[in-house]
């Protein structure tokens, strides 16, 4: 079996070979390892790109930038819309796979506004084997090439690679695109994903590093992170949550006691976007 360093030199050596690649970027760590190989093994024929769309909060379009920057890699912005398809508005069980579909077929237009024949995603070695994931058809569909997969690297491997190109992402946690907020079934609106995205800025700015608000049609149900769990029992927060949170269009404010999980709102097993819920 492959050591890790030969692995990434594998990987590398696999994307030097090409005459340029187009990175789908979010600036979570199995994107950001991705485009920090490619742009050392291409330099400036690899060009990171990030998919803006309602479903993408500002906080991660500006991580992503900021991580780009640091990586050194030339960074585009490819912007559509997901609430023009109806199939994804409706939000069933395969939303992400309409999602994957859209958000991808933007990063090949880019790529052929560029002339790069490479469209290559973040997709990991674990991923496949993570349940239910209708956004990997999309990949396959649409012949994204994924590095970290062809060359059997996990999850915990990435993390690695990423302290190794001493990337700020290197502990990042996974983000999920907005609507996996919403829960299967509930129509995603402009207005659900706005009124999440508030609240969730609200949380990052009081403090909070791992959290989701779910909307169940107006109710809120915040989950928290277990270590952070016990600050959201404080009265000064629920007096907080509650006025703030109605004030964002929230008709109920509720605490998760179960904390922080993946996909409690989706199908069993589910895990949404690109860069995992």
């Amino acid at each position: 079996m492959p050591t890790l360093s030969e692995k990434l030199t594998a990987a590398k050596a696999d994307l030097a070979d090409r005459d340029g690649v187009l990175v789908a970027f979010s600036g979570g760590v199995d994107s950001s390892v991705v485009a920090a190989i490619a742009h050392d093994a291409l330099g400036d024929d690899a060009v990171a790109c990030t998919a803006k769309s309602e479903t993408l909060p500002e906080a991660e379009l500006a991580d992503a930038k900021r991580v780009a920057d640091e990586i050194g890699i030339r960074h585009e912005i490819a912007e559509f819309s997901e609430l023009d398809d109806p199939n994804f508005v409706e939000n069933d069980d395969e939303r992400c796979y309409h999602c994957r579909t859209m958000r991808l077929g933007s990063m090949f237009e880019a790529a052929a506004e560029l002339d790069i024949g490479v469209v290559c995603d973040g997709t990991n070695a674990d991923d496949v084997s993570a349940g239910h994931r209708p956004g990997l058809r999309a990949v396959e569909e649409l012949d994204a090439y994924s590095p970290l997969l062809q060359h059997d690297i996990s999850k915990s491997e990435v993390r690695e690679i990423a302290e190794r190109y001493d990337l700020s992402v290197a502990d990042k946690p996974a983000m999920a695109c907005l609507s996996s907020r919403i829960p299967t079934g509930l129509e995603v609106t402009e207005e659900r994903l706005s009124r999440i995205e508030r609240a969730e800025t609200l949380l990052r700015q009081w403090g909070f590093t791992q959290f989701r608000v779910r909307d169940h049609d107006g109710l809120a149900r915040i989950e928290l992170g277990e270590a952070e769990l016990s600050r959201a029992l404080d009265e000064e927060f629920v007096r907080a949550a509650r006025d703030h949170f109605t004030d964002l269009g929230f008709d109920h404010v509720t605490l998760d006691l179960h904390g922080y999980r993946t996909g409690s709102v989706s199908p069993e097993s589910d895990v949404h976007s690109a860069t995992g819920e």
